[in-house]
């Protein structure tokens, strides 16, 4: 395991760690581009957008809070949504997690963002010490199928990848903060 920091405090992933080690350290490393590309806006920054989409960052810190609860409590364990996903109607607006954001204070989104992450590590590291990377979620897909933690770390890596992609153009065209 590595403990160096880059210079926009994200934690290095290991090259030469354990599986876990690396998976969990592209995880991090990846969260904490979304709080660097996050850091320091108001909530009317948090609100814009760009071009043709309504994504907003408020709007990505929500849906990453959403998608953190979601993929490790409710797949993993098969445990009920804590609020305020249980209060939502999702047939109703199935982007609520995006389209509420704009009704909450940087503080909250990020309140909330940081303890679903904090949720997701125990859960994590709960689940191999339960099976190890290979330890199958609770809940299956309607062909009975149900993914390994490892392919829900991978997901996740791959969500946030995606996400801070979006990040990064948004984040440019409000102060024209740049970089990976």
């Amino acid at each position: 395991m590595t403990d160096a920091i880059d210079e926009h405090s994200r934690p290095e992933p290991p090259l030469h760690g354990s599986e876990w080690e690396t998976l969990t350290g592209f995880l991090d490393y990846q969260r904490a581009t979304l709080a660097w590309k996050t850091d320091g806006l108001d909530a009317e920054q948090l609100n814009r957008s760009v071009a043709a989409t309504t994504m907003t960052l408020g709007g990505l810190i929500k849906h990453m809070a959403y998608v953190e609860d979601a993929w490790f409590g409710r797949w993993l364990w098969d445990e009920q949504d804590g609020e305020p996903w249980a209060s939502v109607d999702w047939d109703a607006d199935d982007d609520w997690d995006w389209h509420s954001a704009a009704n909450d204070s940087p503080e909250q989104l990020h309140e909330l963002w940081t303890s679903g992450i904090e949720r997701s590590r125990e859960s994590a590291e709960r689940a191999v010490s339960d099976g190890g990377l290979g330890r199958t979620a609770a809940q299956r897909w309607p062909d009975g199928n149900a993914p390994s933690l490892r392919w829900i770390l991978t997901h996740m890596i791959e969500e946030y990848a995606r996400h801070n992609g979006h990040a990064d153009l948004i984040r440019e065209s409000i102060d024209g903060l740049v970089g990976e």
